[in-house]
């Protein structure tokens, strides 16, 4: 493995009525907090009136930021960086999924600064500083809650871009698996597709002697393709969706990743795709993923091969490792659609209209990915392959 560093300060808390300890972590930092979330789903299933009493009691002054989008917008962030700054707001709560948990990831440094926020997305400039926030979150998949990134998309250009400071981590998270017994199933889909993701991204890379990381990142996914059909059979099971929630949390908080760097090359190309059409983010990467595997399987088939026997129980008897790795792609791609992920981005109403535009909006920051450097060819490639 490579030499590294390894830091994460976020204190995770985690469990059944976790609520109450926002009245301890807030308090330390000030006054005056604003709480971000996203289109109401909290007011609809009581949390929302739980998170304002909670803060009520513990003598806050309360703002609000409502309607941060699924692929939140610098515009929305910007709204929120306006609040913060004419009110003198002290730290920030975000309460919903990854989407909102980026949103204010991005507003808490954004109030800090003089310049526009997109700045720091843009990679125009680096975060000095940030107000503290903590997250409560309530969908299981993008792991923002434990890290410090956030992806934030401009819909004015049409660019989405992840960015990440050591600014952005949250003071805490509150993770209550209750708080998400009522995301819909579609929603649910969707985190488990991201999370997956976030591991398989990790999973291939080209560093020596990772079989403590390998074994981790494998019971990881198998944790979840175990758990994830039972989830889908009972929404409503609070041990399934514990298990889930933990799951993306562990899938990017940086502890699958110490020693090496993953590719990423996917989510970027999803980025270039959700920019243009603003899809779902995870529907993007259940298309787009089986494809980067197809189109790089002859890099190093062994490690394809690997995750094909581990993670998937294929059969390596008689076969080459390129057989193998081949039946792993196809019974990740299966078992995607058998939760009821799409299989092409036709799925979206998407042709071949746009693709140049989708891999130039790729390929601004020039070749990427870690496990493979891709080229604009490659990237067009993959995507033509996913339509």
């Amino acid at each position: 493995m490579n030499a590294f560093s390894f830091y994460n300060p976020v204190k995770l808390i985690f469990g059944k009525e976790q609520l109450q300890a926002v009245k301890k972590e807030l308090p330390q930092y000030g006054k005056k907090v604003l709480v971000v979330y996203g289109g109401g789903s909290i007011k609809k299933n009581g949390l929302y009136d739980e998170v304002i009493t909670t803060l009520k009691e513990a003598g806050l002054e309360i703002f609000e930021l409502a309607g941060v989008e699924p692929n939140p917008r610098i515009s929305t962030a910007r709204k929120g960086i306006e609040i913060c700054k004419k009110e003198g707001i002290d730290m920030l709560l975000a309460v919903g999924g990854g989407s909102v948990i980026d949103c204010t990831k991005l507003i808490a440094v954004g109030a800090k600064y003089d310049g526009d926020a997109w700045d720091f997305v843009s990679r125009k400039a680096q975060p000095k500083d940030g107000l503290p926030f903590g997250t409560v979150l309530t969908l299981a998949a993008t792991g923002s809650e434990m890290n410090a990134g956030s992806v934030i998309t401009n819909e004015e250009t049409q660019e989405k871009y992840g960015w990440g400071s050591p600014f952005s981590f949250p003071k805490f998270s509150i993770l209550d698996p209750t708080y998400t017994l009522t995301v819909p199933k579609d929603h649910t889909i969707y985190g488990v597709v991201d999370m997956m993701s976030h591991i398989f991204e990790q999973y291939f890379h080209n560093a020596t002697n990772t079989p403590v990381q390998d074994r981790m990142c494998e019971g990881v996914l198998k944790a979840v393709i175990e758990t994830a059909p039972k989830l889908m059979e009972d929404l409503q099971s609070y041990e399934h969706r514990e298990t889930i929630l933990f799951a993306g949390t562990m899938g990017l908080n940086n502890f699958l990743q110490m020693g090496y760097n993953g590719d990423w090359a996917t989510h970027n190309i999803e980025h270039a795709v959700s920019a243009v059409y603003d899809i779902p983010h995870a529907g993007g990467l259940a298309v787009l993923f089986p494809q980067w595997m197809r189109h790089n399987v002859k890099v190093n088939p062994a490690r394809f091969a690997q995750m094909a026997v581990r993670v998937f129980d294929v059969d390596s008897a008689g076969k080459s490792e390129e057989e193998v790795a081949y039946e792993g792609i196809d019974r990740l791609s299966a078992f995607w659609t058998s939760l009821g992920a799409p299989t092409s981005l036709e799925y979206y109403d998407i042709d071949d209209e746009k693709i140049d535009l989708m891999v130039e909006k790729a390929m601004v920051y020039g070749e990427f990915g870690n496990f493979n450097k891709l080229k604009d060819e490659d990237v067009k490639a993959i995507l033509q392959a996913s339509l």
